[in-house]
């Protein structure tokens, strides 16, 4: 049976904080081998310190020229600019682009939400009105693998690692969790060649499990004030392997719509 429990009491993460130490410190039960924990990449992020302060953030002509088109902050444009790839599309108040990372997300992953900012000097002073912006981890999948191994060598478990993000889709209204970084846990799970219940082959049926499992423990997170950024996973029900976040992602050449 598929059991998911968010970890009670996790603090507030700031930059360098170990999560490997974070996590068994708030798992008040033994772990068993093939369990997963999830994690919201907020805090990821901010323990790999990407917050930034836009008043620190020098915008280029190009940001410029795309912060009018679509009217937003040009320090956060320039900003989406510097973590993408490319940009895909575009209009007022959204830039959709490849991130670095490979995957397809609305301007480049960026939040304002749940993000302490400095405190906002009275406009008479002539004070700044700055505020802190986190960027999405620097690579992912990177750092669910050294979460695993940390894990992993301090309880002799073999585990999973899912980082998550709430993105939206190109044919749907609203957000749904989706995996931004894997280690040991099947990204796919391919049953071409299995027989359907009247016996007939799978010929294309390939299984987005992390994407399932991450939509799963995005419901039990929540999206505002709940405070529960990791998610333990037990009775996933695909055996656990290698993996990486490439297996989800769609070759450009197969993409109808980009």
């Amino acid at each position: 049976m598929l059991t998911l429990t968010p970890l009670p009491n996790i603090p507030f993460i700031e930059k360098d904080d170990d999560l490997a130490e974070i996590i068994l410190q708030n798992t008040n039960f033994p772990l068993q081998d093939g369990d997963i924990f999830v994690l919201a990449q907020k805090i990821v992020s901010k323990a790999e310190g990407r917050l930034v302060n836009l008043a620190d953030v020098e915008p280029t002509p190009h940001a410029f020229q795309l912060a009018e088109e679509t009217k937003k902050d040009p320090r956060v444009v320039e900003l989406i600019l510097q973590e993408s790839n490319e940009i895909i599309r575009k209009r007022p108040g959204l830039i959709v682009v490849e991130h670095k990372n490979g995957f397809i997300c609305a301007n480049a992953g960026i939040d304002h939400s749940n993000i302490k900012s400095p405190p906002l000097a009275p406009p008479a002073s002539g004070g700044r009105t700055d505020e802190n912006v986190l960027l999405l981890p620097i690579d992912s999948d990177k750092f669910a693998k050294e979460l695993r191994q940390n894990l992993e060598n301090a309880t002799g478990k073999t585990l999973g690692i899912l980082i998550i993000d709430s993105h939206g889709r190109a044919w749907r209204n609203g957000t749904v969790g989706m995996t931004i970084g894997i280690s040991g846990i099947p990204a796919l799970v391919d049953l071409r060649g299995d027989a359907d219940l009247f016996g007939r082959e799978l010929k294309i049926t390939q299984i987005g499990a992390a994407d399932e499992l991450a939509a799963a423990a995005s419901l039990m997170m929540g999206q505002a004030n709940e405070g529960k950024p990791i998610v333990h996973v037990r009775g996933f029900p695909y055996p656990l392997r290698k993996s990486t976040l490439k297996e989800l992602i769609r070759p450009k050449e197969e993409d109808l719509f980009r």
